[in-house]
């Protein structure tokens, strides 16, 4: 396990600086303030997000509770958002799409510091494969001799159908004269 994943499966909790950007949210909706501010509170201090091997689970809410949980597969395409306050905050939110057929994104990661390393993960993650060294991104040939030595039933299972048309085709040939 990389570092990167160790840190990202390590978030529990958004950064402080969210609670800031709530506030600033807040007073923003004039005086509307007594009503978004309370609910941006509870959202605050009940988000919660848990990411593991499998996916991604994001839990808040006081009295409606909601969670949402999504594995790496599902992911179809991650967005980052970063208005002019969130900038200055060093936030951005992290829109999960999946193929769900709905215009909004499925899940939306707000109050992460490090959201491009957290965007690159889920990335790697969707596309399933694992932090590669940069000799393996530079040499995509010798990747794909190290999973033949591997093996596996899919593999098998190719090579057999790559024989099987190889032979049809040098019967066809010698039928027909070639």
């Amino acid at each position: 396990m990389t570092t990167i994943e160790t840190d990202i499966y390590r978030i529990e909790r958004p950064s402080p600086m969210l609670l800031k950007l709530y506030v600033v949210r807040s007073i923003l909706s004039g005086p509307f303030i007594f009503i978004t501010l309370p609910v941006l509170l509870f959202r605050y201090y009940t988000l919660k997000y848990r990411f593991d091997a499998e996916g991604i689970s994001m839990k808040w809410g006081f009295i409606f509770r909601k969670e949402v949980n999504l594995t790496y597969a599902r992911i179809q395409d991650i967005h980052l958002t970063s208005g002019l306050v969130q900038r200055w905050l060093s936030l951005a939110d992290v829109k999960v799409q999946t193929a769900s057929g709905s215009a909004e994104p499925e899940m939306t990661i707000e109050g992460i510091v490090e959201y491009e390393k957290l965007r690159d993960f889920l990335y790697a993650k969707m596309r399933g494969y694992k932090d590669l060294s940069p000799a393996a991104r530079a040499h995509p040939v010798a990747q794909a001799d190290a999973g033949r030595e591997m093996g596996g039933d899919a593999l098998k299972v190719l090579v057999e159908i790559r024989d099987e048309l190889k032979a049809a085709r040098e019967a066809l040939d010698r039928a027909s004269g070639k």
